[in-house]
């Protein structure tokens, strides 16, 4: 009855293509210093990819190929060993990693399609502290998936996320007051990456837009608020400042990343609002028929809007411009009547007001971030306005990418995080605006040197 998402792929997208990245001018550090990196962020700065952290995400994470680039300059470049909170393996930690494989549906068809990793098993040496071999332990990623800026006030933040407590080692009493303050301090960097903010209108997104509105701390924990709702302002606004006082107390300089438009990832485009398509008149008329007597609605044959319930549980037809989310469960749009004689439930739809929540909070907390690079005369990568591009398609070296799930080649299977890919992609727009700001001359990372979906087998 409804269209079956089958998430194939073009192998052309996916093959090693090997083109030469030509260096005319022999890489210099300009204005900068890049001998000290640290980079500062979230899941996107950490390498996480479908849907969990593993050590190959890890080593492909833009900052490790920034630090590549950087340790090519002469004078200033950077030195020694770029530092991780390395995993041991590849299954996934805390949970498993998705991978595409053959599945079979409820209807009997088979399709190419991603599923948790089939033979994941916990590995307690992922779970130990991580102890970093470099001097004075220092760590040059201190990114932590689903960290927000709103928990840059939350002294014990290691408590609450286990990503955080592999590796947090700042003391819970004193001086410093948080993890940020005492890595700058052991590691003194001379430049920095700073990627945050996002997660502050993500969870909202990814729930449903189920917060409750107010962005309020959670009692009774002050200081730490609500992962499903959007970080009130002014608590963005004082903790961002607060990283970005702390990121410059060593006299480093450094480039601060926006927020990207989030509703325009696979996670909220792979499956369209009007994905209820039917194929017979049968059908069209037995739903018309279905909700004669309550919603009064006409289904036609070919593409409909589906059934969905809004946040007040009433039952409705989905509106042009919602979003419907790529964890909608597959087989019961399939062959449970999700979205036709059923609703989809709330926790699964964006509504057009909640999006424009997300889209004004993203427009807000952008306004915010530009500011403190303005004042701070730092360098500030337009990941909105370049994601976007990204949405239509860029071209590097023959190669075509963009955000459709698996096949655009430069999202993971998660439909959020991006692939090595696409990470590299990420590379080269902060190396370009790097040096646009202080007349550098690092030389882009060879993108199609790195995988982009792997398909079975390929691991």
């Amino acid at each position: 009855m409804k269209k079956l998402y089958i998430f194939g792929a073009l192998a052309c997208l996916f093959t090693a293509c090997k083109p030469s990245v030509n260096i005319t001018v022999p890489p210099t550090a300009g204005d900068a210093d890049f001998r000290s990196y640290l980079a500062i962020g979230n899941s996107l700065t950490a390498g996480y990819a479908d849907n969990s952290l593993y050590v190959t995400g890890q080593l492909n994470s833009y900052p490790e190929r920034l630090f590549e680039q950087f340790a090519l300059i002469a004078d200033r470049g950077a030195q020694g060993n770029f530092y991780q909170p390395l995993l041991h393996g590849d299954m996934g930690y805390p949970s498993a990693r998705k991978e595409l494989a053959m599945t079979y549906g409820c209807n009997g068809d088979t399709s190419l399609s991603p599923i948790d990793l089939s033979y994941f098993s916990a590995d307690a040496q992922d779970a130990a502290r991580y102890v970093s071999p470099g001097p004075n332990g220092q760590i040059n990623n201190i990114a932590v998936p689903g960290i927000r800026i709103a928990d840059y006030s939350f002294v014990s933040y290691g408590a609450v996320n286990p990503y955080a407590a592999r590796f947090y080692n700042a003391p819970s009493t004193g001086t410093p007051q948080n993890e940020l303050e005492y890595r700058v301090s052991n590691l003194h960097p001379t430049f920095f990456t700073m990627w945050l903010g996002a997660n502050d209108v993500l969870g909202y997104a990814t729930a449903g837009g189920q917060g409750d509105g107010s962005g309020n701390a959670l009692p009774p924990i002050p200081n730490f608020y609500n992962r499903n709702d959007i970080t009130p302002t002014p608590v963005f606004d004082t903790n961002y400042g607060r990283a970005v006082a702390t990121a410059i107390s060593t006299g480093a300089k450094g480039a601060l990343i926006n927020i990207p438009d989030i509703t325009k990832i696979p996670f909220f485009t792979t499956i369209p609002a009007n994905g209820l398509v039917l194929t017979r008149q049968s059908q069209a008329d037995s739903l018309t028929a279905f909700y004669s007597n309550t919603l009064k609605y006409v289904f036609t044959l070919g593409a409909n809007y589906f059934i969905v319930r809004d946040n007040l549980g009433n039952l409705r037809q989905a509106v042009p411009g919602e979003l419907i989310l790529l964890t909608t469960p597959k087989d019961s749009l399939t062959c449970a009547g999700w979205g036709s004689y059923k609703a989809i439930p709330q926790q699964y739809v964006l509504t057009t007001e909640e999006i424009q929540n997300i889209k004004n909070a993203t427009t807000r907390f952008n306004e915010k971030i530009a500011g403190y690079a303005f004042r701070n005369n730092l360098a500030l990568v337009d990941m909105y306005s370049y994601m976007s591009t990204i949405e239509s398609g860029i071209v590097y070296n023959g190669v075509k990418y963009n955000s459709q799930y698996v096949t655009g080649g430069a999202f993971s299977l998660d439909g959020v995080h991006l692939n090595p890919r696409g990470y590299a992609i990420i590379a080269n727009k902060i190396i370009e605006t790097i040096n646009a700001k202080y007349h550098s001359t690092i030389p882009p990372v060879n993108v199609n040197k790195y995988r982009g979906i792997l398909f079975p087998g390929d691991f």
